[in-house]
């Protein structure tokens, strides 16, 4: 089996994460991609194996109109810089891939340079696709071409002119061999020639073994890209989508419809790129309309068939919304330093350390297990990858679950809880909004609770039954039914003790009207949990009246709890 497909991917958008400017005045480099080395320690410590990086080449602006692909941008340093880049993540074991925009380029390409000076007396008229010297466009050239999105910025390259061709498999050679590339993460693949990515794919098993293309495309039949001819993989947006409404609407019938659609598109050894946000999507702790979400959704990137990969800065549960149709704040200036705490002070950071150690130390099961459901309703999800149980919960409170269990009893690797089963059944409880994978009791299994290397360590884990007053269910208790149909073993219900951390807000009373007191977020009212919420958004930019109604629409204390602990 090939690196990608047991890779852990970590994704950079590196002229935001400097904090380049965001235009080019093409004057003398600044090292700023040197910037991004004590990153690569980052990634080690949260368990990546390998880094998806760009566009990093000379660009004007976002980086994906190319002005040179043999010139490292100079915004972001030098050839040798990112050389030296490669070099380190190597060293750390780490596989680098770079953004490969090879659909279309900048304007300020010497192809396209050489048609405005020459027009039709131009050696590389035919670079690029319909250049009519009848028209003309919006920057006066005397005639039009075809672009990419409506953009005359990103002008489109003939890919069936052998001439083009040529000239970028030449560009996969040099980027091989001046920086060791890994592999391309190909832009706008859904548009590509697929006679070009056959000549792609011819240079990517020609420079280096395992050399790996994978492809942005957002819908359609997956196989169709990734193949043994074109690509090795393509971008999972379909499953992407799915996580984060499957959430917000409670229906993880489409979660599970999604990912038995995607498994039967493609060959069971082709495994797709997974991902809950990236530089062109907004943050998925943005999008979650319960921020406690957080912990199921990665819970299924990690697990589910695939190759999960984490948008920087995800990683610490920070925010970014499209505004005005920018793409800016998705792609923000983050300070490592800021953050050096967050990896035993933030639930998300130590969330995907955890992920990533499970990740390495299941491989055999997350990477080569097969994948079968136990349990589906709107709300619970459990299903198997290789020995590993996974299981989720979307619902705002606690549920009890009896599923199908291969071994006598379960160590949870997230909880550290040990649960033990009986008639080949297994019997558990998840909190709201709540997840977990239960591995078999071997004396092999070891949690990883979500803490890092300076937190204390773990405690031994407990043997678990359920609540009092809550026996076990056997199979013969529960109604038979479809694979499809949940299996769920409610506890008697017992009196409730009143709460006040459980009452929903009064009528009519303002948020910003309630005085926050000097105590843990898990002893205070949902009044105040929103008030604090609140405050914590005013401080980091203007508060929408959407924004404001999101608050207020969450009266769910657990969850409050989870989103008012996101704020740095």
């Amino acid at each position: 089996m090939a690196w990608y497909d047991e890779a852990v991917f970590y994704h950079i958008y590196p002229l935001g994460l400097t904090g380049a400017p965001r235009q080019n005045d093409y004057g003398e480099p600044v090292h700023r991609l040197n910037t991004l080395l004590p990153w690569i320690d980052h990634l080690k410590r949260l368990g990546f194996t390998a880094l998806y990086i760009g566009p990093l080449f000379q660009s004007v602006g976002h980086g994906y109109e190319t002005t040179d692909y043999r010139v490292m941008d100079s915004r972001l340093g030098t050839n040798e810089d990112l050389k030296g880049f490669v070099a380190a993540c190597h060293e750390a074991g780490l596989r680098v891939i770079f953004d490969g925009v090879f659909n279309h380029t900048g304007r300020d390409f010497f192809a396209f340079r050489d048609i405005q000076k020459n027009r039709e007396g131009s050696a590389y008229r035919d670079w690029y696709c319909n250049v009519n010297f009848c028209g003309n466009n919006e920057y006066n050239d005397g005639f039009s071409y075809d672009n990419w999105g409506g953009y005359n910025l990103l002008v489109k390259l003939n890919q069936r002119n052998p001439a083009v061709r040529d000239y970028i498999c030449d560009v996969i050679r040099f980027w091989v061999s001046e920086f060791d590339v890994d592999g391309i993460r190909l832009d706008a693949a859904d548009v590509l020639d697929f006679d070009f990515m056959k000549a792609l794919r011819r240079t990517a098993d020609e420079v280096k073994p395992d050399f790996w293309l994978m492809g942005e495309v957002i819908h359609g039949d997956y196989s169709r890209w990734a193949n043994e001819n074109t690509l090795h993989s393509v971008t999972n947006y379909t499953l992407h989508k799915a996580l984060y409404s499957g959430h917000n609407d409670h229906n993880y019938f489409e979660i599970a419809h999604t990912v038995q659609r995607t498994n039967g598109m493609v060959p069971a050894h082709i495994k797709l790129y997974n991902f809950v946000d990236n530089h062109d999507v907004e943050r998925i702790i943005t999008k979650l309309m319960n921020k406690a979400h957080f912990l199921p959704v990665h819970i299924l990137l990690y697990t589910l068939p695939g190759i999960p990969s984490v948008y920087y800065g995800s990683e610490f549960g920070i925010e970014g919304r499209k505004e005005r149709g920018s793409d800016d704040s998705l792609r923000p200036y983050i300070s490592l330093d800021e953050h050096r705490e967050d990896y035993t002070k933030n639930p998300c950071t130590a969330l995907i350390a955890s992920l990533g150690a499970i990740h390495s130390r299941y491989r055999q099961d997350l990477v080569r297990g097969d994948y079968r459901q136990l349990c589906l309703t709107n709300q619970q999800y459990v299903f198997t990858r290789g020995r590993l149980i996974v299981a989720v919960n979307n619902a705002d409170g606690e549920t009890w679950l009896n599923v199908e269990a291969g071994a006598p009893a379960y160590i949870g690797l997230l909880s550290g809880r040990r649960i033990e089963g009986g008639g080949g059944r297994l019997n558990f409880n998840l909190p709201g909004a709540g997840g977990d994978i239960f591995a078999p009791d071997d004396g092999q299994a070891v949690p990883e609770p979500p803490v890092c290397e300076e937190a204390p360590a773990a405690e031994e884990p407990v043997k678990e039954t359920p609540a009092t007053g809550v026996e076990p269910v056997s199979p013969a208790e529960i109604e038979t039914a479809p694979e499809e149909t949940a299996e769920i073993a409610r506890p008697q219900e017992e009196p409730k003790a009143e709460t006040k951390l459980e009452e929903e807000p009064k009528a009519g009373t303002r948020p910003e009207d309630v005085t926050i007191p000097d105590i843990p977020y898990d002893l205070m009212t949902v009044e105040q949990l929103q008030a604090v919420i609140l405050a914590k958004m005013a401080k980091n930019g203007p508060v929408t009246e959407r924004m404001r109604q999101d608050v207020i629409e969450n009266i769910w204390h657990n969850s409050l709890v989870n989103w008012a602990n996101s704020f740095r």
